[in-house]
Protein backbone atom coordinates (compact mmCIF):
# COMPACT_ATOMS: atom_id res chain seq x y z
CA UNK A 1 0.00 0.00 0.00
CA UNK A 2 1.47 3.41 -0.87
CA UNK A 3 2.12 5.92 1.85
CA UNK A 4 -0.81 8.16 2.66
CA UNK A 5 -0.99 11.50 0.87
CA UNK A 6 -0.88 13.33 4.20
CA UNK A 7 2.43 11.70 5.13
CA UNK A 8 3.89 12.43 1.69
CA UNK A 9 2.74 16.04 1.88
CA UNK A 10 4.22 16.39 5.35
CA UNK A 11 7.52 14.91 4.18
CA UNK A 12 7.62 17.37 1.28
CA UNK A 13 6.92 20.26 3.65
CA UNK A 14 9.63 19.04 5.98
CA UNK A 15 12.10 18.89 3.10
CA UNK A 16 11.34 22.50 2.23
CA UNK A 17 11.59 23.59 5.86
CA UNK A 18 14.91 21.77 6.24
CA UNK A 19 16.22 23.59 3.20
CA UNK A 20 15.64 26.86 4.99
CA UNK A 21 17.03 25.53 8.28
CA UNK A 22 20.08 24.08 6.57
CA UNK A 23 20.67 27.38 4.83
CA UNK A 24 20.52 29.14 8.17
CA UNK A 25 24.02 27.98 9.04
CA UNK A 26 24.23 30.25 12.05
CA UNK A 27 21.16 28.76 13.71
CA UNK A 28 22.34 25.23 13.03
CA UNK A 29 25.80 26.00 14.37
CA UNK A 30 24.42 27.47 17.57
CA UNK A 31 22.56 24.26 18.37
CA UNK A 32 25.48 21.96 17.58
CA UNK A 33 28.71 20.96 19.31
CA UNK A 34 31.39 18.84 17.70
CA UNK A 35 31.52 16.08 20.29
CA UNK A 36 34.57 13.83 19.86
CA UNK A 37 34.23 10.29 18.62
CA UNK A 38 33.75 7.85 21.52
CA UNK A 39 36.91 6.01 22.48
CA UNK A 40 35.03 3.09 24.02
CA UNK A 41 32.68 1.23 21.70
CA UNK A 42 31.20 -2.25 21.71
CA UNK A 43 30.88 -4.15 18.45
CA UNK A 44 27.72 -6.13 17.84
CA UNK A 45 26.64 -8.62 15.20
CA UNK A 46 22.99 -8.31 16.17
CA UNK A 47 20.67 -6.51 13.76
CA UNK A 48 18.35 -5.01 16.34
CA UNK A 49 18.98 -3.20 19.59
CA UNK A 50 17.02 -0.66 21.63
CA UNK A 51 18.23 2.62 23.12
CA UNK A 52 16.31 5.17 25.19
CA UNK A 53 17.32 8.83 25.38
CA UNK A 54 15.74 11.82 27.10
CA UNK A 55 16.83 15.29 26.05
CA UNK A 56 14.10 17.87 26.32
CA UNK A 57 10.89 17.91 24.31
CA UNK A 58 10.61 14.58 22.55
CA UNK A 59 9.47 16.17 19.28
CA UNK A 60 13.00 17.22 18.40
CA UNK A 61 14.73 14.16 19.83
CA UNK A 62 12.52 11.88 17.76
CA UNK A 63 12.84 14.09 14.69
CA UNK A 64 16.64 13.95 14.71
CA UNK A 65 16.97 10.21 15.23
CA UNK A 66 14.36 9.46 12.57
CA UNK A 67 16.88 10.81 10.08
CA UNK A 68 19.76 8.58 11.24
CA UNK A 69 20.76 5.75 8.93
CA UNK A 70 20.37 2.39 10.66
CA UNK A 71 17.53 3.54 12.92
CA UNK A 72 14.51 1.30 12.41
CA UNK A 73 12.07 3.24 14.58
CA UNK A 74 11.99 6.16 16.97
CA UNK A 75 8.96 6.52 19.23
CA UNK A 76 8.22 9.42 21.56
CA UNK A 77 7.15 8.54 25.08
CA UNK A 78 7.87 8.64 28.79
CA UNK A 79 10.45 6.88 30.98
CA UNK A 80 11.22 7.05 34.68
CA UNK A 81 7.80 6.93 36.34
CA UNK A 82 4.81 4.65 36.61
CA UNK A 83 2.26 3.62 34.03
CA UNK A 84 -0.56 5.43 35.81
CA UNK A 85 1.09 8.81 35.19
CA UNK A 86 2.45 8.16 31.69
CA UNK A 87 0.20 10.73 30.04
CA UNK A 88 1.31 14.03 28.57
CA UNK A 89 -0.87 16.30 30.68
CA UNK A 90 0.13 14.50 33.88
CA UNK A 91 3.83 14.34 33.01
CA UNK A 92 3.72 18.07 32.29
CA UNK A 93 3.15 18.67 36.01
CA UNK A 94 6.81 17.77 36.50
CA UNK A 95 6.39 15.52 39.54
CA UNK A 96 5.87 12.07 38.04
CA UNK A 97 9.52 11.01 37.73
CA UNK A 98 9.02 10.64 33.99
CA UNK A 99 11.23 12.23 31.40
CA UNK A 100 10.00 12.89 27.88
CA UNK A 101 12.05 10.29 26.07
CA UNK A 102 12.48 8.49 22.77
CA UNK A 103 12.82 4.73 22.30
CA UNK A 104 15.09 3.99 19.36
CA UNK A 105 15.34 0.59 17.70
CA UNK A 106 18.47 0.45 15.57
CA UNK A 107 20.70 -1.92 13.62
CA UNK A 108 24.10 -1.97 15.39
CA UNK A 109 25.78 -3.20 12.20
CA UNK A 110 24.85 0.11 10.56
CA UNK A 111 24.99 2.56 13.45
CA UNK A 112 26.46 1.82 16.87
CA UNK A 113 25.19 2.89 20.26
CA UNK A 114 28.36 4.99 20.52
CA UNK A 115 27.39 6.73 17.25
CA UNK A 116 23.94 7.49 18.65
CA UNK A 117 25.51 8.93 21.81
CA UNK A 118 27.77 11.17 19.75
CA UNK A 119 24.77 12.45 17.78
CA UNK A 120 22.85 12.97 21.02
CA UNK A 121 25.55 15.13 22.57
CA UNK A 122 26.41 16.92 19.33
CA UNK A 123 23.01 18.02 18.06
CA UNK A 124 20.17 16.73 20.24
CA UNK A 125 20.64 17.94 23.81
CA UNK A 126 22.67 20.46 25.78
CA UNK A 127 24.12 18.30 28.59
CA UNK A 128 24.85 21.33 30.77
CA UNK A 129 21.21 22.32 31.31
CA UNK A 130 19.79 20.92 34.54
CA UNK A 131 16.17 19.81 34.29
CA UNK A 132 15.66 21.95 31.21
CA UNK A 133 16.30 22.17 27.48
CA UNK A 134 15.98 25.48 25.69
CA UNK A 135 12.61 27.05 26.50
CA UNK A 136 11.35 23.98 28.37
CA UNK A 137 11.88 23.75 32.12
CA UNK A 138 11.09 20.88 34.48
CA UNK A 139 12.39 17.47 35.47
CA UNK A 140 10.45 15.97 32.56
CA UNK A 141 12.88 17.77 30.23
CA UNK A 142 16.05 16.49 31.87
CA UNK A 143 19.00 15.15 29.93
CA UNK A 144 19.19 11.44 30.72
CA UNK A 145 20.37 8.16 29.27
CA UNK A 146 18.59 4.88 30.01
CA UNK A 147 20.97 2.07 28.94
CA UNK A 148 19.08 -1.09 28.03
CA UNK A 149 21.97 -3.52 28.62
CA UNK A 150 25.37 -3.64 30.39
CA UNK A 151 27.30 -2.91 27.20
CA UNK A 152 25.37 0.31 26.65
CA UNK A 153 25.97 1.38 30.24
CA UNK A 154 29.71 0.73 29.83
CA UNK A 155 29.84 2.85 26.66
CA UNK A 156 27.70 5.64 28.17
CA UNK A 157 29.78 5.85 31.36
CA UNK A 158 33.03 5.91 29.41
CA UNK A 159 31.76 8.56 26.99
CA UNK A 160 30.53 10.88 29.73
CA UNK A 161 33.91 10.57 31.40
CA UNK A 162 35.62 11.28 28.06
CA UNK A 163 33.47 14.36 27.43
CA UNK A 164 34.12 15.76 30.90
CA UNK A 165 37.88 15.36 30.48
CA UNK A 166 37.76 16.93 27.01
CA UNK A 167 36.11 20.11 28.37
CA UNK A 168 33.90 20.36 25.31
CA UNK A 169 31.44 22.54 27.20
CA UNK A 170 32.28 25.50 29.42
CA UNK A 171 29.74 24.42 32.03
CA UNK A 172 29.61 21.08 33.91
CA UNK A 173 27.82 18.16 32.25
CA UNK A 174 24.71 17.20 34.20
CA UNK A 175 23.39 14.41 31.95
CA UNK A 176 22.43 11.45 34.10
CA UNK A 177 22.67 7.73 33.47
CA UNK A 178 19.50 6.35 35.03
CA UNK A 179 18.32 2.79 35.71
CA UNK A 180 16.21 1.31 32.97
CA UNK A 181 12.51 1.77 33.64
CA UNK A 182 9.51 0.84 31.48
CA UNK A 183 8.96 2.98 28.41
CA UNK A 184 5.45 4.20 27.69
CA UNK A 185 4.63 5.52 24.20
CA UNK A 186 3.17 9.01 24.13
CA UNK A 187 -0.20 9.88 22.63
CA UNK A 188 -0.54 9.48 18.87
CA UNK A 189 -0.57 13.21 18.15
CA UNK A 190 2.98 13.50 19.50
CA UNK A 191 4.38 10.93 17.08
CA UNK A 192 6.20 12.26 13.98
CA UNK A 193 5.41 15.77 15.21
CA UNK A 194 8.45 17.40 13.62
CA UNK A 195 7.69 15.91 10.21
CA UNK A 196 3.98 16.68 10.36
CA UNK A 197 4.36 20.23 11.67
CA UNK A 198 7.51 21.73 10.10
CA UNK A 199 5.87 25.18 10.01
CA UNK A 200 5.31 25.25 13.77
CA UNK A 201 7.21 28.15 15.28
CA UNK A 202 8.51 25.90 18.05
CA UNK A 203 9.77 23.30 15.57
CA UNK A 204 11.33 25.87 13.23
CA UNK A 205 13.22 27.66 15.98
CA UNK A 206 14.18 24.81 18.32
CA UNK A 207 14.31 21.60 16.31
CA UNK A 208 14.86 22.05 12.57
CA UNK A 209 18.34 23.51 13.21
CA UNK A 210 19.19 20.27 15.02
CA UNK A 211 18.14 18.16 12.06
CA UNK A 212 20.08 20.46 9.72
CA UNK A 213 23.13 20.13 11.96
CA UNK A 214 22.85 16.33 11.85
CA UNK A 215 22.93 16.44 8.04
CA UNK A 216 25.88 18.83 7.99
CA UNK A 217 27.98 17.13 10.67
CA UNK A 218 27.27 13.45 10.03
CA UNK A 219 26.53 13.02 6.31
CA UNK A 220 27.62 9.38 6.48
CA UNK A 221 24.79 8.70 8.96
CA UNK A 222 22.16 10.92 7.32
CA UNK A 223 19.01 9.50 5.72
CA UNK A 224 16.89 11.88 3.69
CA UNK A 225 13.55 10.20 4.32
CA UNK A 226 12.73 9.92 8.04
CA UNK A 227 11.57 6.59 9.42
CA UNK A 228 8.10 7.48 10.66
CA UNK A 229 5.87 5.88 13.27
CA UNK A 230 2.74 6.50 11.24
CA UNK A 231 4.08 5.77 7.75
CA UNK A 232 2.28 3.04 5.88
CA UNK A 233 3.83 1.03 3.12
Amino acid sequence: MPKSSSVLAAAAALGLALTFAYGAAGAAAESAVHAPAPIVTVASTAHSETAIFAGGCFWGVQGVFQHVKGVKSAVSGFTGGGGDTAHYQRVSDGDTGHAESVRIVFDPTQVSYADLLRIYFSVVADPTQLNAQGPDVGTQYRSALFPTNPAQRKVAEAYLDQLRKANVWKKPIVTRIEPLRPFYPAEAYHQDYLTLHPDSGYIRYNDLPKVAALKAMYPQLWREQPVLVNARG
